[in-house]
């Protein structure tokens, strides 16, 4: 086959994607859609899911390299422009006691969560994409630790869909436990508890926007120090994969090399770099406005063409143990996001 034409074919499944992703982005615009807080992403991954459930076997199988090129090229751009949502000055707004609990349910999240899926003898993949969804920022989270351990698209797919249906729960009981005095938090710690323990943006936006300004704010920002924390996991478990990979070929009988290298994920470096290049205020606010929104429809070709490489097949082959996993983490951030928020923040006021 042609250059010209793997790339003619490479281009109509990139193309195919971006259709579906622009259809995601007027579904999620639709009120009742709204309602529910779902991102283009999350429609996106919905799209595509049914996609590979009805039409996947009915078109040519050369489109697959740009179906391929969406759910990785693309998606480490977007997690790259992700960081232009973010400043280092929005972290320092917040003060010590959030950052202090965000590293504290980042690190035993993920922690638990691996610990847990061994226990339970889930695939690791789906175990840490489903920890690393549910402890710093949902499906970019996932994404972003997709493209570091390189997981099948499946795997991915059924830890996305656990972020949601969880995250989702939360977004309208928070405000109910808020309300009812269920949580006696002040409106600054429930920013805090909301932003620590929510599993999407969109989630924390969708709670707090419901209880108060005040706590939306707080939670925002809160949540947004989660993600910074997805470069140093990523980074972590770049360092634990190779060093596995080196044990397991001493265990093989294989000579151990001393050159084995580690996998930097330098799409997390860019997305750092990102973070403080926006932290300088350079950009003029249209231009910040024009770069986030291309990220969200990048982000989005890359959801939609996971959910383009997960049939149901895949889904009964997981089993049900990543829902319960999910589950598992749900109730720790539930009531232990709530007794750090609790008994830690005042010792910081």
């Amino acid at each position: 086959m042609k250059l010209s034409e793997k790339r003619g074919n490479m281009l109509h499944g990139v193309l195919l994607i971006a259709l579906f992703s622009c259809a995601a982005f007027y579904i999620s615009d639709l009120s009742f859609i709204k309602k529910l807080s779902f991102s283009p992403l999350i429609v996106g991954i919905i799209l595509g899911m049914l996609y590979a459930n009805s039409l996947r076997n009915r078109l040519p199988e050369t489109w697959v390299p740009g179906i391929l090129f969406c759910s990785k090229q693309l998606l480490r751009l977007g997690i790259i422009l992700y960081g232009f949502k973010l400043t280092f000055q929005d972290v320092m707004a917040v003060g010590i006691p959030a950052i202090v609990i965000d590293a504290v349910i980042v690190i035993l999240t993920i922690v638990g969560g691996v610990w847990l899926g061994k226990r339970m003898k889930m695939e690791k993949e789906i175990a840490l994409l489903t920890a690393f969804g549910s402890a710093i920022c949902g499906a970019a989270a996932i994404l972003g630790a997709e493209a570091t351990i390189k997981s099948k698209p499946y795997q991915t797919a059924v830890a996305i869909s656990t972020v949601v249906i969880f995250g989702t729960i939360s977004m309208f009981l928070y405000p109910v436990l808020y309300r009812n005095g269920i949580v006696d938090l002040t409106a600054g710690q429930m920013g805090i508890y909301t932003g620590a323990t929510l599993h999407e943006v969109a989630h924390v936006v969708g709670a707090g926007n419901a209880m108060s300004k005040e706590i939306s704010d707080v939670g925002i920002i809160v949540k947004m120090i989660r993600v910074i924390m997805l470069v140093p996991a990523l980074l972590v478990i770049s360092f634990v994969s190779a060093k596995a990979a080196v044990k397991q070929l001493s265990g093989t009988g294989q000579q151990r090399m001393n050159t084995q290298k580690i996998t930097i994920p330098w799409f997390a470096v860019g997305f750092l770099v990102m973070i403080g290049f926006n932290s300088l205020d350079l950009l003029p606010a249209p231009v910040i406005g024009f770069i986030n929104d291309l990220d969200t429809f990048l982000l989005t070709m890359a959801m939609t063409a996971l959910g383009a490489e997960t049939s149901i097949e895949k889904f009964k082959k997981a089993g049900f143990k990543p829902f319960l996993l999910a589950l598992a983490l749900y109730v720790w951030l539930l009531v232990g996001g709530y007794l750090l928020v609790k008994y830690i923040t005042p010792y910081f006021i």
